[in-house]
């Protein structure tokens, strides 16, 4: 089982609807980041280099339903930080729920024995294993040794339990494609439903920007990763054809960063989930008043190297309701890695990158200060 039919459905009308009614640009996933606190300090993280007012910051419960109603995606991921440490991260999903929106929580798996009573097996509700690879390969991702088997018995212990559960992985500038199809097969007999997969990128505020790859070692990488694979079709991927079939360089597209709105601690974050250049109070303004066009690859200088699912899957997404005929060949005959691939879009003329991220933290930290930020224990509505 990869992507469950009552998903791909509601997904397809969804953006029908939206076709229907001339929009241009709509939300597909919103990334709603409640907490920047964490229990790892992973070196690709950034967030951890945050300062205490902001590690400290939540949003509360009903300012997570508030973004939900605001954006309208149907489907919404809760990640973090490690969304687990939120004492009301139960009550948001079962508002998520409520709202026949499917409800995805990224998480380390660290805390999830402890809290698991807290949730019941829900077709609207997925839980998101963060794991990079084999043990050697994660707990080196995620600085700290025996995270692996930990997130392998939280697998183990959910499906007991009659959850859904997916990974979630990234690979980095070391990856080997042999190693990582290994790992694919290993979460494949683990049981998992699905996997999702995503090229590293270093974007500004990540404190290790050495080992993340560039475009044609992210295509080359994951050639060689789906060529163990029948083209992929021996793993259950939780993600479009059309998007694997881009990270082997068959398909260019443009990204779509709207169709995955970021709202954070700090705001609706500006452009996207990964570059946080700017924010803004509310979800209309995030949409109408950001110069969509000043971003992505070809137009400024940070995007060159992204091929991430969060600017990305979208667009294969509706490329895929566009050309089904296309979606449903590359899922039939399996991913091509072989031969030529796509043309990339040119990069002469993308604009010189800016560089925000310190004065961000400067700002928002003189600002959790003045404002005397409520620690978890003062709220019953944030942890």
């Amino acid at each position: 089982m990869s992507i469950p039919l009552r998903y791909t459905l509601a997904i397809g009308g969804y953006i029908l609807r939206q076709h229907l009614s001339g929009k241009k640009r709509y939300p597909l996933v919103l990334m709603l980041e409640p907490l920047y606190r964490c229990n790892l300090a992973c070196a690709g993280c950034g967030k951890i280099d945050y300062p205490a007012p902001i590690l400290d910051k939540r949003l509360s419960v009903d300012e997570c339903l508030a973004a939900v109603d605001e954006c309208g995606a149907p489907v919404v991921v809760i990640a973090g930080g490690e969304p687990l440490l939120h004492k009301g991260l139960a009550q948001i999903v079962e508002g998520v729920m409520a709202r026949r929106k499917f409800a995805i929580v990224c998480t380390n798996a660290l805390l999830l024995a402890k809290k698991i009573d807290q949730y019941k097996p829900n077709p609207y509700f997925s839980w998101s294993i963060h794991l990079d690879g084999d043990k050697e390969m994660h707990d080196h991702a995620v600085s700290q040794a025996g995270v692996y088997e930990r997130a392998v018995e939280a697998v183990k212990l959910a499906k007991s339990k009659g959850f859904r559960v997916t990974t979630n992985s990234t690979f980095f500038q070391d990856a080997d494609p042999e190693r990582v199809a290994r790992f694919l097969d290993a979460m494949t007999k683990l049981g998992v439903d699905g996997m999702t997969v995503s090229p590293g990128y270093a974007y500004e505020r990540a404190a290790d920007r050495a080992h993340f790859l560039n475009r044609t070692r992210t295509k080359e990488l994951f050639r060689g990763i789906l060529r163990r694979g029948r083209g992929g079709k021996a793993w259950a991927f939780n993600q479009s054809s059309l998007f694997l079939d881009f990270l082997a360089g068959n398909q260019s597209y443009r990204c779509t960063p709207w169709g995955n709105p970021a709202r954070t601690v700090f705001g609706w974050q500006r452009p996207c989930y990964l570059l946080g250049e700017a924010y803004v109070p509310t979800f209309k303004q995030l949409m109408e008043e950001t110069d969509w066009d000043a971003y992505g690859v070809g137009a400024y200088e940070k995007c060159a190297d992204c091929m991430v699912h969060s600017g990305f899957e979208a667009s294969a997404v509706k490329d895929a309701v566009a050309r089904p005929w296309q979606a449903a060949w590359v899922a039939l005959r399996g991913v091509s890695t072989e031969g030529a691939m796509a043309a990339d879009l040119p990069l002469d003329k993308q604009r010189p990158a800016q560089y925000v991220f310190a004065d961000n933290v400067a700002k928002f930290s003189q600002i959790g200060e003045a404002d005397g930020q409520q620690r978890p224990e003062q709220t019953s509505t944030a942890a």
